[in-house]
């Protein structure tokens, strides 16, 4: 494993760790190598996973479930006339 074992982790230096793995997934994503991204998958689940297991009962914002998409209208045509 690549890191610290997240149980080991304070909950700020968890976070200050989420905060780093998801700010440079777009790049290792785009540009790593497989090895790099397979890693970096890995590296994330353990984080996340250790937060989820310290906060069970989170906060989730109505407007992240599917529900909330749908009140949203995601996954909808922008329009539906047709163009010109």
């Amino acid at each position: 494993m690549t890191g610290v074992d997240p149980g080991r982790l304070d909950d700020q230096q968890l976070m200050k760790e989420l905060e780093t793995i998801h700010r440079t997934r777009h790049d290792t994503l785009l540009y790593g190598s497989n090895d790099a991204l397979r890693a970096h998958n890995e590296r994330m689940a353990q984080l996340e996973g250790e937060y989820l297991r310290r906060n069970p009962r989170r906060t989730v914002a109505s407007g992240r479930t599917r529900d909330g998409a749908r009140d949203r209208g995601c996954g909808t045509p922008a329009s539906t006339a047709p163009p010109g």
